[in-house]
């Protein structure tokens, strides 16, 4: 049976035709100039008096000149390649093969005595041959190019910072006819920079002049792209920008890409995550991803926000197999077709099942035997399981105990904290608590690396702060914060996924691992410059501190001390072990204020200080991870 795509072959003999084309028209070109060459230097030798016999025997020596041009050119093809028409590399080339063809002429004339050309025309020839071949090279190169551009109906373009993810970017869309940016300029404050040209494009000054530029390019957009900008420039050149009536697009710092290449459409338009004014530290949490390859490994809470992350980042790691599980199918096919863009939910890598069910959850890890398991299935809501403690009994805390008796043979297990957890005073902190608890005691009775990592508020997640807010704003509605004076850490998806896959290779036993998030923000600064932002800026009303809700965070309780012996961005935290029988009062169905009390009540029983000192296997730790930056 004939499986032939009549369309891939029609593609097939096109590309064929036109890389054909293409060669025949360098082969023409180069014989043209080795023949206008020789005329030229046969005309200048004879004193501009050249006979038809001697304008002939000109052509004929030019031919078999192109004719050793080309072989010398075919083999320099088989041996090395070929560089792009019109590049610097094919420019050398070229230079390099007319001066072979050159030797090789002058080696067959001057032991002649009756020579059909002067011994001097295959040199002059082959240099006016060079100038010819060259500049019909640059002239292709220059056509292509303008052909490649976008259109003229692209948005007239500016870009701001020289850097090299700019200068990437500027070649990306000048050689892409439908990435919808023309750019026309750049713009950089720093004074050694002021005049320099990149890819034809020249800076036209610092933000002081951006207006005038804007006026002057008649530029409708301005990408900003500066890699380790603070907040503070950002602001500043926005406020340029759309005072001069321009629209104000943002490329990514190079971490925030991760994999991907820059492009066209990694410009995007200006997040709030952008102006908050804390540097990411994902730059500086060098992860070993090879210890994830071949190795089978199992997400629970797979269509969340932490846990689709975590899916997308280990999918890259080579896995032996992914396995994703979550009671939301809705959120599997989301997952799906952002992995596959397809989402056919017909393979075993997804799991539909919930935590509470844990015949559910021990049949399933005993059939697919996970070396690896991530838990961030859980409820997260404060408010909500502040009123509904039996909620966060069942799935935060009964399903990680469902989640971990199934766990037997799991070489590591990670729990997904929360910083809710140190000193907590909330449902949604005591269940947190009591599954670090849990996890350390699974890690003394398995022996195996079962350990959790704690998160602040991850910025764009579903449910954050910053999302709640800017739905606010695109309501229309007033901003609601809880207190003038409350702060959160925060922490980008990015940073949870690398301590998460951190927490893999560096975490032991029984441990707790918190990321150096910098400095709490104030909420209502981020209130306050969102606003700013809001082309009508709405109120900001004070609501008042709910249950639960601290004023301050704390990223360790007050038995904990702050050790970091793997890595200076990473706290390892000894957690005291609680056994599941300890919660046999806990009965999810009861009256929720007793269950309140309950829930604290877990949190303090058997609390005790642990010696914080290094185990003896810190050595070997500390010598498999890179050395810090």
């Amino acid at each position: 049976m004939d499986h032939t795509d009549p369309l891939n072959d029609s593609i097939t003999r096109r590309d064929w035709v036109t890389r054909r084309a293409k060669t025949l028209s360098l082969l023409t070109l180069d014989t043209a100039s080795w023949c206008a060459g020789f005329l030229v230097a046969s005309w200048a030798r004879y004193e501009f008096g050249i006979t038809p016999r001697q304008c002939a025997s000109a052509l004929g020596a030019a031919g078999v000149c192109a004719v050793v041009h080309a072989a010398l050119e075919q083999v320099r093809f088989t041996a090395r390649g070929r560089h792009p028409v019109g590049s610097v590399g094919d420019a050398r080339d070229l230079g390099g093969i007319v001066l072979m063809t050159a030797v090789v002429a002058l080696a067959a004339l001057l032991p002649m005595t009756d020579r059909p050309v002067p011994a001097s025309v295959p040199v002059l020839g082959a240099a006016v041959a060079l100038l010819a071949m060259g500049g019909g090279r640059v002239f292709y190169r220059w056509r292509r190019d303008r052909d490649a551009r976008p259109a003229r109906s692209a948005d007239r373009t500016l870009i701001y910072g020289v850097d090299a993810a700019s200068e990437r970017l500027i070649r990306v869309l000048l050689g892409d006819p439908a990435s919808g940016y023309l750019p026309v300029g750049l713009l950089d404050d720093d004074p050694e920079r002021q005049g320099l040209r990149v890819a034809g494009l020249r800076v036209l000054g610092g933000r002081n002049e951006l207006t005038q530029a804007v006026r002057r390019t008649r530029a409708s957009t301005v990408i900003f792209s500066i890699n380790g900008s603070d907040a503070a420039l950002m602001r500043d050149v926005r406020s340029r920008t759309l005072q001069s009536g321009a629209a104000f697009k943002v490329l990514p710092p190079v971490r925030e890409l991760l994999d991907r290449p820059v492009t066209a459409d990694a410009v995007r338009d200006l997040q709030l995550t952008d102006l908050l004014g804390r540097a990411q530290r994902v730059a500086e949490l060098t992860v070993e991803r090879s210890g994830l390859a071949g190795r089978r490994v199992l997400v629970t809470g797979a269509g969340g926000s932490i846990g689709s992350e975590l899916c997308r980042q280990i999918a890259r790691c080579d896995p032996g197999e992914l396995m994703m599980l979550d009671r939301d199918e809705s959120a599997l096919h989301a997952l799906q077709m952002s992995l596959h863009g397809r989402a056919l939910l017909d393979g075993p890598e997804l799991i539909l099942a919930d935590i509470r069910d844990a015949d559910a959850i021990t049949r399933i890890i005993a059939e697919r035997q996970p070396d690896i398991v991530f838990h961030a299935a859980a409820l997260k809501h404060l408010t909500l399981l502040q009123r509904h403690p039996g909620e966060a009994i069942k799935t935060n805390i009964q399903g990680t105990v469902n989640v971990l008796e199934a766990c037997r043979d799991v070489a590591e297990f990670v729990n997904i904290s929360t910083d809710k957890a140190a000193n907590p005073i909330s449902v949604l902190g005591y269940s947190k608590r009591i599954t670090e608890r849990l996890t350390a005691h699974y890690a003394d009775r398995y022996g195996g690396a079962f350990l959790s990592v704690r998160f602040g508020n991850v910025l764009s997640s579903r449910g954050s702060v910053l999302t709640a807010f800017q739905a606010q704003v695109r309501a229309g509605l007033p901003i609601t914060v809880t207190h003038p004076d409350v702060t959160r850490y925060f922490m980008t998806l990015q940073e949870a996924v690398h301590l998460v896959l951190q927490a893999a290779v560096v975490g032991r036993g029984g441990e707790a691992l918190v990321l150096d998030m910098g400095e709490p923000v104030r909420i209502a600064e981020v209130a306050q410059r969102l606003a700013a932002e809001a082309p009508k800026p709405p109120e900001i009303v004070f609501t008042g501190l709910r249950p639960g809700e601290k004023l301050h965070e704390d990223l360790f309780g007050v038995d904990e001390i702050d050790s970091r012996p793997l890595h200076p961005l990473i706290s390892h935290v000894r957690v005291p072990p609680l056994a599941p029988a300890e919660l046999a009062g806990l009965d999810p169905y009861g009256e929720p204020e007793e269950l309140v009390k309950r829930l604290a009540a877990c949190c303090d029983r058997s609390r005790a200080r642990l010696d914080d000192a290094a185990r003896p296997d810190d050595a070997a730790r500390l010598s498999a991870l890179p050395a810090p930056r």
